[in-house]
């Protein structure tokens, strides 16, 4: 990898005014407890987290609070609206997220990963919902990062409609399928990226291993936001941490640029000045 390769490896992930070393985010629901997820977040490497806004989320079936389990002066917030099913009610949790922000001494911290959702079975986005939402939430002075499908027009749309960054799905919310449609992902970032190469296009969802995650990176994504393949594994806290190292091994793989694909085999070595052995002789 050349220098300038490495140092761009190095970069921080920029959206807005906000800059992260991390280019991995990473949720905070399903874990088996806030202990277990305090010791996730910190393998993960992850400096911003999202939170989901809807009030009876931010307490587990002990009564114990989530904010009391994650430390607010390391850790950015990103509050999402998981769970919305309506343009109306997505923009109210965002407002909600606003106000949690306020309490939690971030006041002006104007942003929101979106979601509206189509339906209860395939949790896949709304898009004429996620739209509207989108407009109305950047027309009230928010910096939205909006969770999308993989179809570049519909992404298209929403980075028009003033999102700060879009956020392509790799598969169905929770599915553990990976990235099933790595064309579309890479048409989505192509897309969104014409005019403005910075822009900040980060897969989210769907992604189950490692090696996901490696992969949306080596597509060209400049981030990765997972949760559930996290807190369901069967060692939370290790699975983090292989995350951590595989969005940066991918991150580099990408800027590093692969080999192209052959149908033939290609020597290592030259055949130039090689001594032909025949046992025997």
């Amino acid at each position: 990898m050349t220098q300038a390769a490495t140092l761009a490896s190095e970069a921080p992930l920029r959206i807005r005014e906000r800059e992260f070393m991390s280019r991995l985010v990473v949720g905070t629901g399903k874990y088996r407890d806030n202990q277990q997820m305090a010791e996730a977040l910190d393998a993960s490497g992850a400096e911003a987290i999202t939170v989901a806004v809807r009030r009876e989320r931010l307490y587990n079936e002990a009564g114990e609070s989530l904010l009391d389990a994650i430390d607010t002066a390391r850790y950015t917030i990103l509050p999402n609206t998981a769970g919305c099913f309506t343009a109306e009610d997505a923009v109210r949790v965002s407002r909600l997220g606003r106000e949690l922000l306020d309490q939690l001494g971030n006041p002006g911290a104007n942003w929101v990963k979106l979601e509206v959702l189509g339906d209860k079975k395939t949790l896949l986005p709304d898009p004429v919902g996620t739209i509207e939402a989108c407009e109305e939430l950047v027309k009230d002075g928010f910096e939205v990062l909006c969770y999308s499908s993989d179809d570049p027009i519909v992404a298209a749309r929403l980075k028009d409609a003033g999102a700060a960054s879009v956020m392509p799905a790799g598969s169905p919310i929770g599915s553990g399928q990976g990235v099933l449609n790595p064309n579309n992902i890479v048409l989505t970032i192509e897309r969104l990226k014409q005019g403005d190469p910075t822009y900040p296009v980060i897969v989210d969802a769907g992604v189950g291993s490692a090696s996901d995650v490696a992969f949306a990176m080596e597509l060209g994504a400049d981030g990765v936001l997972l949760n559930t393949a996290i807190a369901h594994a069967q060692q939370p806290v290790l699975m983090a941490r292989a995350m951590r190292d595989a969005c940066r091994a991918g991150r580099a793989s990408y800027l590093a640029g692969r080999i192209q694909k052959k149908l033939y085999a290609t020597a290592s070595s030259p055949w130039e000045g090689v001594v032909s052995y025949i046992p025997g002789e």
